[in-house]
C-alpha cells in the first residue's frame, strides 16, 4: 500500500480525509496530530481513536509545545511583534512548527506522500506545502478538499454514505487554541461591522478586582511571576490562567491574506500581549535608540515573514541572531496591573535601567555636558536645515 501521513486534527475536513484517502484511494494513512499548546490528554486519546475508526493505520500526537516556544514564540517576544499593530500571530505561527514536525515524521517512517485537510481559500495551505516542498520535495502533497472543491455538506454526505455516524453540526464559533494564543472565528468575522459577542470568546470575566503581577524577564524570557519562578511555557500558561479571568486579550485583527484577500478573525490572547507589552516596556529602558529603531523593522519582518510561511528562509536565522543578541541586558521586574477587559504596566526595575544613569535627568538637570556644550551640539544639529533653506529660500 502507498504510505501516506495526515495532518490530522480530528476535524471535519481531515476527517474526511482520513475516510477518503483510506477507503477510496486506498493509502496507508498514519495520521498525526501535533499538540502546540491547548489539548488536554484525554482530547488527544479521543482524537486518536477516531482518527483509526475513520480508517487510519495508525494514530501519533506529537508534543511540540517546548519546540514551539524555542523555535517561534521566543523570538515574537524579543521582537514585540503584533501583526498590524494588534495581532500575536496565535494560530498562523503555530501551523510552521506543525508542518516541520509532520513532513519529519513522514521522513522517519518512510512516507511517500503527505496530506492535509487545507481548502484553496486560506493561509494554511500555503504554509503546509512550502515547508513540506523545502523539506521533502521528493514527498508527495495530496489535498482532496482544496482539490476537489468540497463543501461542508459534501464531505458530511461522504462520510454518512461511508458508514461513519458523528455528529458534524457545525459550532456557532470556530475556536483554535493554543500556547500563544486562541483564535475565534464566526459569522460576525465574515464582514466588516460586527463585533463578536461576549460569549463567543473561550474565556469569560470572572475577576473584577484589580491584580497587581510582577514580571521577571531574563534575557528577554519570562523566568518568574511574582518570584515565583518556572520555565517560559510554563510560565506562559501560568499568566493565561490569572489574566483570562479579567477577559484581557480580546481583539479582532484585520489583514491581508498570503494569497491577496483580507481576512478578519477575533482572538483571545491574554498572556502574549502581556506579556509582549511588558517585555517592550522593558527594551524601552534598557536598550540604547538605535538598538530599539531597529529591533522595529526587524521584528515587524519576522513576522511577517513567519505569516507568509517564509520561516525556513535564511533569513529568518539571520534575524533571530539579531533579536537574540539584542537581549543580553533586557533583564528585571515589570509592574503589571491586571483589570477587567484591560490591563496597565505601572513600571520597571532593572539593573541595565538607562533612566538610572547619573548623567541627568530629564528635562530637570544634567552632570555629563555644560551649557557651552548643549549650544555648540544644537548648532551642529541645525546646520543641515541652515543649508538646505539657504540653498533653497527664493524657490
Amino acid at each position: 500500500m502507498k504510505k501516506l501521513v495526515l495532518a490530522y486534527s480530528g476535524g471535519l475536513d481531515t476527517s474526511y480525509c482520513a475516510k477518503y484517502l483510506s477507503e477510496t484511494e486506498g493509502y496507508e494513512v498514519h495520521a498525526v496530530s501535533v499538540n502546540t499548546g491547548g489539548f488536554e490528554p484525554e482530547e488527544i486519546e479521543q482524537i486518536g481513536t477516531k482518527a483509526k475508526e475513520l480508517g487510519a493505520s495508525s494514530y501519533t500526537s506529537i508534543d511540540a509545545v517546548q519546540t514551539f516556544y524555542n523555535k517561534v514564540v521566543r523570538y515574537l517576544i524579543y521582537g514585540n511583534v503584533l501583526k498590524n499593530n494588534t495581532y500575536p500571530l496565535s494560530v498562523s505561527a503555530e501551523r510552521i512548527i506543525q508542518a516541520i514536525e509532520i513532513v519529519n515524521y513522514a521522513k522517519k517512517i518512510g512516507a511517500g506522500y503527505i496530506a492535509h485537510g487545507s481548502t484553496g481559500a486560506g493561509n494554511d495551505q500555503v504554509r503546509f506545502d512550502m515547508i513540506f516542498q523545502t523539506l521533502a520535495p521528493e514527498i508527495e502533497i495530496i489535498t482532496p478538499i482544496r482539490d476537489k472543491k468540497l463543501s461542508r455538506q459534501e464531505e458530511i454526505s461522504f462520510l454518512q454514505d461511508h458508514g461513519v455516524d458523528m455528529q458534524w453540526a457545525k459550532a456557532k464559533y470556530s475556536i483554535n487554541k493554543g500556547l500563544w494564543g486562541t483564535s475565534v472565528g464566526g459569522v460576525e468575522t465574515l464582514t466588516s461591522e460586527k463585533a463578536l459577542p461576549d460569549e463567543a470568546y473561550p474565556s469569560q470575566l470572572t475577576e473584577k478586582d484589580g491584580k497587581k503581577l510582577k514580571l521577571t524577564f531574563e534575557k528577554g524570557e519570562l523566568v518568574a511571576i511574582n518570584d515565583e519562578k518556572g520555565g517560559p511555557v510554563e510560565n506562559i500558561e501560568k499568566l493565561s490562567s490569572i489574566a483570562s479571568a479579567y477577559a484581557i486579550g480580546r481583539d479582532i485583527h484585520v489583514g491581508d491574506t498570503i494569497i491577496g484577500i483580507k481576512g478578519r478573525v477575533g482572538f483571545e490572547a491574554a498572556a502574549p500581549l502581556i506579556i509582549i507589552k511588558a517585555h517592550h516596556l522593558l527594551e524601552k529602558h534598557t536598550l540604547t535608540k538605535w538598538q530599539q529603531h531597529h529591533k522595529d523593522g526587524l521584528g515587524n519582518w519576522y513576522g511577517m515573514l513567519l505569516h507568509e510561511g517564509q520561516y525556513l528562509d535564511e533569513v529568518m536565522r539571520n534575524i533571530e541572531a539579531f533579536l537574540e543578541d539584542a537581549q543580553r541586558n533586557v533583564s528585571g521586574d515589570v509592574f503589571v496591573t491586571l483589570h477587567p477587559y484591560r490591563f496597565t504596566l505601572d513600571g520597571i526595575a532593572s539593573e541595565h535601567d538607562l533612566m538610572n544613569a547619573s548623567f541627568a535627568s530629564y528635562g530637570e538637570t544634567n552632570e555629563g555636558w555644560t551649557a557651552a556644550d548643549a549650544k555648540g551640539f544644537i548648532k551642529i544639529s541645525s546646520n543641515q536645515g541652515k543649508i538646505f533653506n539657504h540653498v533653497n529660500q527664493e524657490s
